[in-house]
């Protein structure tokens, strides 16, 4: 029924996208299957106890979710003192493998999937979403990013090409400004979303150089009510793009676009790429990971920086 509605919407090259989408789509569902390989018990002792307190202190994070847990919990779990994990954690948040809520829980950080993503083959969100995003290149006919949070910069884990002729430079490594892509809005959306709110000093450390506190805060509100973030030729002229988060447990692990020029996110165009994100991307993704859905209930503001409620600006973010 699917492959039936994206032909007949396809135009002139109706039957070329159809049969490119099938095989996409046939290739992603047999390869969704996830294997998951639980730790073996450890009897004898590490031969390095700090690195083993690092380790068991990244499993007692993973536990804790995205609200994290307190230093006295999570020492407790670890089985040392608080002021040895406080030390352990300290490393952890300076490579980015923790982070620290405004409440002062301790959480895993993003550092922690980049390393999921190239050492844990298993594991790994690159292979594991790439049938997905073969799948969505097809139906749309456009350039489609996969890119992680870490720190304040989005990376880009993987990308999918369109047949016809691209005008925009991508890599996959490359690294982009939250603030300002499209990926990063519906990151940090769907992070509040999970119970995380950013504060005015989070803002102003997301925001940097590259834009303002408050034109943050507005553009996570808009990607938060709509389920979706977006940038218009702020990166790239002529060059647009659309996003959305993807959960594990209700907090983000990764983020898809589609990149195009200007005159394609408009109108009939637009709808058409963000039907294929918030209703076929969900139904090509591996077991355990879900689209993040709009918000339902507007929120008061945040934060102080937050300006009067409006339209968000239509801000350019390339991925």
């Amino acid at each position: 029924m699917l492959l039936c509605r994206v032909g007949a919407g396809a135009g002139a090259r109706g039957d070329k996208h159809a049969l490119r989408f099938a095989m996409a789509n046939a290739r992603c569902m047999v390869r969704n299957v996830r294997y998951r390989k639980e730790p073996s018990p450890v009897s004898d002792p590490s031969p390095i106890g700090a690195v083993d307190k690092a380790l068991l202190a990244l499993d007692a994070l993973a536990r804790a979710g995205a609200r994290g847990a307190p230093l006295a919990d999570l020492a407790s779990g670890v089985g040392v003192n608080k002021a040895t994990l406080h030390r352990t954690l300290a490393a952890l948040r300076y490579r980015g493998y923790a982070e620290q809520t405004p409440d002062g829980a301790y959480r895993l950080g993003a550092a922690a999937l980049v390393l999921a993503t190239t050492y844990l083959r298993e594991e790994n969100l690159p292979a594991l979403l790439h049938p997905a995003l073969e799948a969505l290149c097809a139906q749309v006919d456009e350039l489609v990013h996969l890119g992680a949070l870490a720190g304040r910069q989005i990376v880009y884990l993987d990308k999918v090409e369109p047949q016809r002729a691209v005008r925009v430079w991508s890599a996959v490594g490359r690294h982009r400004p939250a603030a300002t892509t499209a990926l990063g809005r519906a990151w940090l959306a769907a992070t509040e979303a999970a119970g995380a709110p950013f504060d005015d000093a989070a803002l102003t450390r997301l925001a940097g150089d590259d834009t303002d506190p408050g034109t943050l805060r507005r553009a996570i509100d808009a990607a938060g009510q709509r389920g979706y973030g977006e940038e218009d030729q702020e990166n790239e002229p002529g060059i647009g793009c659309v996003a959305v988060a993807l959960l594990r447990a209700g907090r983000p692990v990764a983020a898809v676009s589609i990149t195009a020029p200007a005159e394609r996110l408009t109108g009939a165009d637009r709808d058409h790429r963000l039907d294929a994100l918030r209703h076929t991307l969900p139904t090509l993704l591996p077991a355990g990971l879900t689209v993040a859905a709009p918000r339902s209930v507007v929120a008061a503001p945040h934060s102080m920086v937050t300006a009067p409620r409006g339209t968000a600006p239509r801000e350019k973010v390339t991925s």
